[in-house]
């Protein structure tokens, strides 16, 4: 190879390095996302999360129980999951549970994202301030 077209290749490397978002020091870390059912009266919650690449299925979540997963976010740190939630009453709603955003993974603590359906809506929890956080009220039917 010329020394010309190493040049270029090695300033393309750089460049694409560069332009890429640089949320994380480490874009291949292992993240922790957790769909925590903390509804009243024993409700059960149906739960069916998917990224571009992996559908994780349905579930069906008793309160005080939880469905997690974990990933490694891909180099470009474009990796993106998001779930349909329904309570019983057929109230719902769909949402990111992960993506590459410097204030949402923050409430992570850059590590875990805990995601709690409670009866007035969808909570994240603020790992470094201790408090959950309002993100989605729940929807009326159809949840588009």
């Amino acid at each position: 190879m010329s020394s010309l077209r190493l040049n270029l290749v090695a300033v393309i490397v750089v460049l694409a390095l560069a332009i890429r978002p640089s949320v994380s020091p480490i874009p291949t870390k292992t993240w922790h996302v957790h769909v925590v059912n903390n509804l009243s009266n024993n409700q059960t919650l149906f739960l069916h999360c998917k990224s571009k690449d992996d559908d994780l299925g349905e579930h069906k979540l008793t309160t005080g129980t939880e469905s997690n997963w974990k990933f490694k976010e891909n180099f470009f740190q474009t990796t993106l999951f998001w779930c349909h939630l329904r309570k019983p009453d057929n109230f719902c709603n769909n949402f990111k549970v992960f993506w590459n955003e410097d204030f949402f993974q923050f409430r992570c603590r850059y590590k875990d994202c805990i995601w709690t359906a409670k009866d007035e809506g969808i909570y994240l929890k603020n790992i470094p301030e201790g408090r959950d956080e309002l993100w989605q009220k729940w929807k009326q039917p159809p949840c588009n």
